[in-house]
């Protein structure tokens, strides 16, 4: 694993970082409700995790509104792919070694 991948390991392994991360690899972008509802925090919790992530170059945040409702979208970088993508083969190695014993 290269050290860009150890990085990533480090800033998304924290589970409600996993979660964040894990929910937005399955879409282009999602609305900061949706992710929150998903993975079941509160907004101050959801919020600190995403400027986290986003400090650390794995998610972009975009505000605009709906109407005249204000709404924040929240993305997945290349890099946050490739950190995502990274850790998870890491994850699945360990599974694979511990399965052999």
């Amino acid at each position: 694993m290269g050290r860009g991948a150890q990085v990533g390991g480090e800033v998304i392994h924290a589970p409600v970082r996993f979660s964040i991360v894990a929910t937005l690899a399955a879409a282009d972008k999602a609305e900061f409700g949706f992710v929150r509802d998903t993975v079941e925090v509160s907004d101050s919790v959801l919020s600190r995790q995403v400027a986290t992530l986003e400090k650390a170059g794995y998610v972009a945040v975009t505000k605009g509104y709906v109407g005249k409702r204000p709404r924040t979208w929240l993305s997945l970088t290349p890099d946050g792919r490739a950190a995502f993508a990274a850790h998870c083969q890491a994850l699945r190695a360990i599974a694979e070694t511990a399965a052999d014993r």
